[in-house]
Formats: structure tokens, sequence, C-alpha cells
């Protein structure tokens, strides 16, 4: 028996999102407003009758989230918001809808406007990022207990969602991890922008998820009450589930509706007159109801009973739990890190190994793990090459919750986009691993993060022609420069064990944006020997070795495993007489933010300037100047010991020294 819903009331508020969505659009001369006209009735059905959510208080922890994965369809989580009260969202700024400084910007953006999840526009981002918030609501309950932690993750998923080929490793690791407070709503309309969705895309989606460990059904997204009792069944299932609930997409539009005229271009005075009229609504633009504001304003207010409930539930948590909850959900790093890590440091330079960078980090794990139990490691399916798995780690599975190990097999997009979620979801610091070629393979969510301010660790070992015998296909040439890039995105490459120690204290101290640890196969000489207690990488750069004599000919900077290989040539170019000083680069972008007297202290005054990496020049003439030597790739690499391939492509000691030489003699 399907629930009762008053359906005039319905409508009512249905209609008020149509209004809003078509108007916006039409306002702006841009914008999507078939999806609003279209899925309004899935969304009000959601917000009335299943969302649990305070308007008043949008951060509040323990609030369902909504996320829409479908982001070209803005304007409806932009009336929803305006709608139901949220901080903020004033009609005056749906007027000002895809205008310069407006909470309104053309895809939704994370932080920019409250009560928006995360920043989505990008198809398939939603739902695989959503994937990772059903994970860390799923963890932080079973730390926490239910009284404090227990809400579902929604999303609004389009067709376009469930074409990009990320959605199908999100549903796998969904379906696999059984995150049954997931729950996809698809807006099943059966229209893209070239047309007919059948004249590309012929996939049965209800299989595609049942096959992936999901409970899936079909039901009319025109009709209500089997909505809610679709969402109903879902939230009692022991599945994650996918409603598709089938739309026309512009629903109302007289001539557009169910075609994809209606999808990406503003309906036309016409149009939205003959909507308007078609829906019973007011020819005057932004004309809600003022019925329909206030049912919609009572809704958003109706969430304050939970709230006010879960406030007084959390204070019966211990004032150690409390402060525990607190402090994680605040980005706070334990107070034991710092000590944590300075010991660690001190045990590297009573005894410097010669080793691996990526075990370098495994040992930096070691120290770092037992005092923050946040951090949240995982490999796409390479845990034995990216030692990212301490001994005492259990894995995450849907048996065993508190498992702080995630294995997200050979997903690395997958991967990138759920720690996206886990991140912004709240309670742990997600740090994932997989080869630094396959950075291609997590670029967009790499972007996402980036653009969202998470503060995401992405472990990327095996980051040179210095992996050797896998040959070019798993060798990074352009792939520094490429992460370099991307805006607020920070790349290290330490050198040796305590870089590498200093490297993930800065990841870790990072709340503002996501790092990338660009980690080694082979093993590096220890060229730090020393414990300070300043960390000496926080500037991106550093002098590492003074000129002898003090006046230097040359500069030589370097990063990672070439730092060793700056050191040899150094020593080589002081047999000839001339005199070089070594600069370490652990993240060049980081080193270029620096005021400009702290690059011009480090960069010095020498006439050489030369940079050497395993990877293309691009990004280094900013340092080294356009007539600076570079010692590093222009080519892709080959399959041989790595040795021998540094021989081969001319990144030696010698070929440092030769150059420098040349130049010093000209």
């Amino acid at each position: 028996m399907l629930p009762t819903i008053d359906a005039k009331h319905h409508t009512l508020l249905a209609n008020a999102i149509r209004t809003l969505a078509m108007d916006a659009v039409e306002q702006a001369k841009s914008g999507h407003p078939g999806l609003p006209m279209g899925a309004a009735d899935v969304a009000t059905v959601l917000f009335s009758q299943a969302l649990k959510f305070d308007a008043a208080q949008p951060e509040w922890p323990d609030r369902d989230r909504f996320v829409l994965s479908a982001g070209h369809g803005s304007m409806l989580v932009y009336a929803l918001l305006y709608l139901t009260g949220t901080p903020g969202m004033t009609l005056d700024e749906i007027k000002r809808f895809r205008q310069l400084h407006s909470r309104t910007p053309g895809h939704p953006e994370v932080h920019h406007t409250r009560g928006v999840e995360m920043t989505t526009g990008p198809l398939g981002q939603g739902i695989a990022t959503a994937v990772g918030m059903a994970m860390a609501e799923r963890m932080l309950s079973a730390e926490f207990g239910k009284a404090v932690v227990n809400h579902h993750t929604y999303v609004l998923a389009s067709d376009g969602d469930l074409m990009e080929g990320i959605s199908q490793e999100a549903i796998a690791l969904a379906g696999h991890q059984k995150l049954n407070k997931l729950i996809v709503l698809f807006d099943d309309n059966g229209i893209s922008i070239d047309g007919p969705l059948s004249i590309a895309d012929s996939v049965d989606q209800i299989k595609r998820f049942q096959s992936a460990g999901w409970r899936a059904e079909r039901v009319d997204g025109h009709d209500p009450a089997a909505i809610l009792a679709a969402i109903n069944r879902a939230k009692a299932s022991a599945k994650p589930s996918l409603i598709a609930c089938k739309t026309i997409i512009g629903y109302g539009a007289p001539k557009r509706a169910g075609t994809s005229k209606a999808h990406g271009e503003p309906l036309g005075a016409d149009e939205l007159a003959g909507a308007k009229a078609s829906l019973g609504l007011s020819p005057t633009p932004f004309d809600v109801p003022a019925e329909a504001l206030k049912a919609w304003r009572a809704l958003g207010a109706r969430g304050a009973a939970s709230r006010s409930a879960w406030t007084e539930a959390f204070a019966r948590l211990s004032p150690r739990k409390q402060d525990e909850f607190n402090r994680r959900l605040g980005h706070q790093l334990p107070p034991k890190l710092g000590k944590a890590l300075s010991s660690h440091k001190a045990a590297l330079a009573a005894n410097p190994p010669t080793i691996a960078t990526r075990k370098a980090s495994e040992m930096a794990l070691e120290a770092i793990t037992p005092v923050m139990p946040e951090l949240l490691l995982g490999s796409a399916d390479l845990t034995p090459s990216n030692n990212t798995k301490m001994k005492t780690a259990e894995p995450f599975t849907a048996k065993n919750p508190k498992g702080r190990y995630v294995h997200y097999g050979i997903r690395e997009h997958g991967m990138a986009a759920a720690m996206n979620g886990i991140a912004l979801h709240g309670g742990f610091r997600p740090a994932g691993a997989t080869f630094m070629v396959f950075t291609d393979y997590c670029r967009p969510a790499i972007r996402l993060a980036a653009l969202m301010n998470q503060p995401v660790i992405y472990v990327m070992t095996h980051d040179s022609i210095g992996l050797g015998e896998d040959g070019p296909t798993h060798q990074p040439v352009e792939h520094l420069a490429a992460l370099r890039a991307i805006p607020n995105l920070r790349t290290l490459r330490p050198a040796d064990a305590m870089e590498t120690a200093e490297c993930w204290q800065l990841a870790l101290e990072r709340t503002d944006g996501p790092t990338v640890l660009a980690l080694t196969r082979q093993n590096l000489t220890p060229v730090r020997l020393e414990a300070s207690r300043a960390n000496m990488c926080a500037t991106g750069a550093y002098e590492l070795l003074g000129a002898e004599g003090g006046k230097a000919d040359a500069t030589v900077f370097a990063t990672g495993s070439e730092i060793e290989i700056a050191v040899a040539a150094r020593k080589m170019l002081a047999e000839k007489g001339i005199s070089a000083r070594i600069v370490s680069v652990p993240s060049l972008e980081l080193f270029l933010s620096q005021p400009a007297e702290v690059r011009a202290k480090i960069i010095g005054p020498a006439r050489i300037k030369v940079a050497v990496e395993a990877g293309i020049r691009m990004g280094w003439d900013a340092v080294i100047g356009a007539d600076g030597l570079f010692v590093g790739m222009s080519t892709f690499g080959a399959s041989a010991p790595y040795k021998e391939l540094y021989k081969l492509f001319g990144i030696t000691p010698e070929a440092v020294a030769d150059a420098v030489t040349a130049k010093h003699n000209q």
C-alpha cells in the first residue's frame, strides 16, 4: 500500500521549484531548466518526506547529505535552499543566477553556497564522491555510536552520471561494501544533449546496479506516493539502493518537454509562458505563492527538533569522546603528532637509512598512525608496492566498519573521488595510493579536491624512470609538471627518509587543499643527516649544501631521487675548481608561493643555475630562468634496470658536472 500524500499540496511545493528554475534560467539567458522542472517531484518528496536536515544549521554533523550529482541542474538545489530558508540564499541571489559573485553559480560549489555538500558539474563525480560520504558515515558511526552518527546520503543522478566510467567504479565499490545508507535517485528522463538517450546508450541500469550488489527499482518520477514508498523501501534495505525515477525533462513545457531542447538553454518567452499556463503558475517572474513559501519554510524548520535531540545525545558522550569528535571534525591535528614525528626524525638521524622513499613513507606512517586514528589509508590494489598498510591495520569491510585501511580495488578514479567524499563528510583524513603514472586516472577527482579545498593526500609511488623494468607505460615523465599545473594542489617529492617525514608532516598540517607525495621505488642515499627542529621542507626549497669557499659559481636545484645525483656532481665540480651549492626543492609550487625575498635568498646570485629532475623541464624556468640548464627527460622512458636508464637519458652526476663546466668556461 502506497503512503498517503496530499497531491494538491505536493504540486504546490513542486511547482515553486519549477517557477524559480524557469525564471532564473530565463533571466540569466543561460542554464539548464529541464532537470529542475522534471525532477521537482522527486526533490519535493525527498525534502518534504524523507531528508533529515535543519535549514538554519546546514552544517549540522548528523544531517542527511544531499548530493546533486547532475550539477548542471543547479537551480534545483538553489531553489530548495531558498524555499527552505537556508541562510544566505535569498530571492535576490536566485535572480542573480550565474552572475559574478552570486551565491548561485552555474554549477554548485561547496563552501561558496551554504547547504551545498560538494562541487558538482563534471558528471559522475557526485555519485562517486557520495560513496566516500557513506563510507565515512559508517566508520564514524561505528566509532562514536549511532546516537550521534546516523544519517543517509542521497544522490540525484542523471543519465550522464551513469554513463561516465567512474560510476561503475563507484557502484561496484559501494555494492561490495554494502553501503546501505547510500540511496541514488536516478532522474531517468531518457534525454541527453544530442537527443534521445537511445542514440548512444541501451544499458539496463536496473540490472547493472543489481549485478553490482545494489537494490534497484524503477518508479514513476511524477507519482509522489510511489517515490516515497521506494525511498522507504531503500531505507529498510541492507544494500545501497538505486531508484530510477521515470521523469519528463522540462515537465510542463508545451513543446520542449521530453526533448533535448529543454536540457541546456532557456525556454524562451513563448515556451516559458506556455509552461506557466499549463502548470497553473503566475506569469510574473519569480512569483512563488505565499502558501507555498510558508509550507517550504516550515519544512526547513522542522529539522530543528531532530538537531536539538542530537545535541542532547552528543552531550551524553564522555568529555573525551566529545573533544575527539570536535577535534576531528574541526581538522585539528592530534596533540601527540608533533612529538611522534620529532622522535621519528631523531631515530633517522641516529641511523640514516638507505631506502626508497616509499619505504621511508611507511616508516613515517608507523610513527604517525598510533597517534592519529583519523588517518584513513588505502590503495588501489597496490598495497605491497605503495607501502601504505601498517602491520596492525585492519581493513574496512562491510563486517568491520572500524577498519582503517581501504582496499579500493583497481579503481584509481573511484578511489580519488571516494576520498573527496570522506574528506567532505568529516571525521577522517583520507590518504590513498597507487603508482604515480595513474594520477592520470585520478586527475578529474584530484582537480575537484583542489577546487573544493579538501585535504586529501595521494601517496604516489614509482615516481620516475627509476621504477625501471616496467617501462614507459608505467614511468611518469610529464606527471610532475601536470600535477604542479593544478591550482591549489601541492606536490611533494622528498629526497630521503628525513625529507619524507617532513613532507608527511606538511601534508597532514594542510587543511585547505590536497597534497601529492611523489615517492621512489629505488633506494636513495640519505642526504639529511641531522634532525632539525624546524621543518626544512616547509618553504618548498632550502639550501642543502652550501658552496665550498663561500661564493657559489653555480647552484644546482634538484628534487627527490635526483638530489643524490646533484650531491655527487657538486663533488666532481669541486675537483675542477668550480664551487656549487645544492638546493633541495621538495615542492616547486610551494617554493614559488613564498615571498619574493625568500625566493631570492634561496635561489641565490650564482650565475649558473641548473635543475635536475627525472621529469620534463616545464615549470623550472621560474627558478633557473629561460637560459638555465636542465638535466632531465624530454621523451618517454624505456624498459631496463633503472641505473641503465639514468645513464641512457643522461641524468647522471657526470652530465650535470659537464653542463655546468661548459657554461662556466663560456
